[in-house]
């Protein structure tokens, strides 16, 4: 059997990660000098570069190995060009032996993405995460996963099922030895991407809820699925408004088909002499404001009050001796099993009296606590909530909504995230009637930035991320 394994490793040859552009992007070099990028019906320039570098970036039309990107004419400047891409999520990356067909294509999700293959034992124990999954996507097999940066199309039958043998824990040595191991490179990828993880010396079945991350062990499946690929940060499909459908399935209508039988006329119940109440008026006064005064920002005596009467904390109860839950606080909207989760990031444009910037707001004090984050991202968050509204410019104060998702998952199974969102909903309305009555512009966005708002707090996006964003000011006409 020794012999046998001998020779099965030594069969296995050495694996070559090649850089490739995605199918929509083309490559080409100006008179100028400058490298454009095309991307389906756009373009833009990717900075300037020398002949001999752009001659070799078209190699990554059919795919260019990593490993040769150190050597050769203009070099220097490939590389560059080749990361550049890799940023603006326009590379894919395959996996193959030398001179055969790609057995697998690594798809990033995330902008920022390039692979990375952490050295593996022969001693060290590999596990399938439980965040893992295999699904058909058109005729392709994909492996991914909510913590991946990348996802994994497979276009070889033993790799699906090398990776499904994995939810049995197995050393690496075990691994190598077996007929057609797909090679170190594979594994290091996928446990590079959390697909894969690495048992502690100490864990007995390898089955552990928290993989590595203690903050892990609350959170199922589902809800971690749902959060990352229903927001923007973690996956490249598109997002918003795109008419997927249009041609291929008729709308449905704005009004359902009445049902059938004789109906019951409410309208002449109705007392026309009784005024509505003013809770009733302010309900119909509510609309969504888009564009915003710049010759009047928002006030921070108004951001106060609007603060005041919407978020803050009103009461406070400890945890009872005999159970400790973490305690309860009373706010003015209502949450699931009173957990009230969500905590409000301010992002501010212009507010007269108040320092342009990033705050996190003290709902317990009724305070602003300010948080340094680069230019950049304040800039990102702020173009990002204005074109998810489809507006010229950004709102004067940006509210991300964010949620410590322990607070109602340590509480509830299965149902948690549902929670979470029923309470961004009341909220977003709470929020919405605050701005009316003050005569204040307010609009819900319905795409935020999972991944930009870890990299502005610091915090990982399954611990304390943001689940909606709220744009405030004072309207253009005073609406």
């Amino acid at each position: 059997m020794r012999v046998a394994a001998k020779k099965s490793m030594r069969r296995a040859a050495p694996l070559l990660i090649s850089a490739r552009l995605s199918e929509r992007v083309s490559l080409a070099r100006g008179a100028d000098g400058k490298l454009v990028v095309r991307l389906d019906d756009r373009s833009f320039a990717l900075g300037t570069v020398g002949a001999a570098a752009a001659a070799r970036a078209q190699e990554l039309r059919t795919g260019l190995p990593l490993a040769s990107l150190g050597s050769g004419r203009g070099s220097k400047e490939l590389d560059a060009v080749v990361r550049r891409l890799a940023r603006h999520g326009l590379l894919e990356f395959g996996l193959a032996t030398r001179g055969g067909e790609d057995f697998l294509v690594v798809e990033p999700q995330v902008p920022d993405y390039w692979p990375h293959m952490p050295p593996l034992r022969e001693t060290d124990t590999l596990a399938l995460s439980r965040f893992a999954y295999m699904r058909r996507r058109g005729s392709d097999l994909v492996l991914e996963s909510p913590r991946a940066g990348a996802l994994f199309k497979i276009r070889d039958a033993k790799i699906a099922a090398a990776v499904t043998a994995l939810a049995t824990p197995q050393r690496v040595k075990a691994l190598r030895r077996q007929p057609g191991f797909p090679g170190d490179a594979l594994l290091a990828l996928l446990l590079e991407s959390q697909i894969l993880f690495k048992l502690a010396a100490t864990d007995d079945d390898g089955l552990r809820a928290d993989e590595g991350d203690d903050d892990l062990v609350l959170w199922d499946f589902h809800d971690l699925l749902f959060h990352a690929r229903s927001t923007q940060g973690r996956h490249a499909d598109l997002l918003g408004g795109v008419y997927p459908y249009v041609g291929v399935i008729a709308p449905a209508p704005a009004l359902r088909p009445r049902w059938p039988g004789k109906r019951i006329d409410l309208r002449r119940f109705a007392d026309a002499a009784r005024a509505l109440s003013p809770f009733a008026a302010l309900l119909r006064r509510r609309h969504s404001t888009r564009s915003y005064d710049a010759a009047r920002p928002i006030t921070l005596d108004e951001l106060a009050h609007f603060l005041d009467g919407a978020a803050r904390v009103l009461a406070q109860a400890r945890p009872a001796p005999e159970f400790d839950d973490g305690g309860h606080a009373v706010r003015p909207y209502p949450s699931a099993g009173a957990s009230y989760e969500l905590e409000l990031y301010l992002t501010i444009n212009a507010c007269e009296g108040l320092t342009r910037g990033f705050y996190h707001y003290d709902a317990g004090a009724h305070a602003l606590a300010p948080i340094a984050v680069a230019a950049g991202e304040l800039e990102a968050q702020l173009a990002g909530a204005a074109h998810a509204m489809g507006a010229d410019t950004p709102p004067q104060v940006l509210i991300t909504i964010a949620a410590r998702f322990g607070r109602v998952s340590w509480k509830y199974r299965s149902i948690a995230y549902s929670l979470v969102l029923k309470d961004v909903g009341v909220l977003m309305q709470t929020l919405y009637l605050m701005a009316t009555e003050m005569e204040l512009g307010g609009c819900a966005i319905g795409i935020v930035d999972i991944d930009r708002f870890a990299k502005m707090t610091g915090i990982a996006f399954h611990v304390e991320g943001p689940v909606g964003q709220f744009a405030l000011g004072r309207g253009a006409g005073g609406h």
